[in-house]
Order: structure tokens, then C-alpha cells, then sequence
């Protein structure tokens, strides 16, 4: 079985977000390709963003460090490390209002 600590995951993609130029990072840490569900880490710098994009299927974001705004249509919510929200079933995106590391768990669907 494979475990992941998130401290260590966290901290290790922040410094790989600090040295790109997109200023992110992304590790799965489960799923991938042939698979429904998939947990990834992602690290954003303050500023950055992930751009709008669709929702692939039922998802959810967890802040596991700083602070981030999740929005679509005409609303937004801003999370703190800790919170937990359910995705939006519709365009959306994700901006980092610190330094923050997320963890997006999604069931993606139409996978064969």
C-alpha cells in the first residue's frame, strides 16, 4: 500500500512551483489514466491561477495549505486550509490568494 504524507507533498510542490514559470505544480497522488477516480496535489503561488475550465465530473477541493478562491458563473468562495467544498458541476476556476497547496479529488467520468 501506498501512503503519502501531505505535509512532505505540500512542501515539495511549493518548491517546484517556485522554481517554474507558471508558478504550479501537480503530483496524482491516486488515479490516473483507465481510472475513475484520481486525487491530485496541486500547488499554486500567490497570484497564480488555474485558468476556467469544465468540470470533468464530481469533484471536490480540500486547501491543504494557505488560502485560495474557488469561482464560476457569477459567485466565488474563498477557502482556508482546512475547508472542504464540493465543485460546482459547471465551468469554474481556482486562484491562489497565498502561497496554497489543494487537493483535488475528482470521479471522472466517460473513462473507459
Amino acid at each position: 500500500m501506498d501512503t503519502s504524507a501531505l505535509p512532505e507533498v505540500s512542501a515539495t510542490l511549493l518548491d517546484e512551483a517556485r522554481a517554474h514559470s507558471a508558478h504550479r505544480a501537480a503530483r496524482t497522488l491516486c488515479g490516473g489514466s483507465g481510472h475513475t477516480l484520481r486525487q491530485t496535489a496541486i500547488a499554486l503561488l500567490a497570484e497564480s491561477t488555474l485558468s476556467d475550465h469544465e468540470n470533468p465530473g464530481e469533484a471536490t477541493l480540500q486547501v491543504l495549505q494557505g488560502r485560495v478562491r474557488l469561482s464560476w458563473s457569477e459567485d466565488a468562495v474563498d477557502l482556508d486550509a482546512g475547508e472542504h467544498v464540493v465543485i460546482p458541476q459547471q465551468r469554474h476556476g481556482l486562484l491562489a490568494l497565498t502561497d496554497a497547496v489543494v487537493l483535488l479529488t475528482a470521479a471522472i467520468t466517460g473513462q473507459e
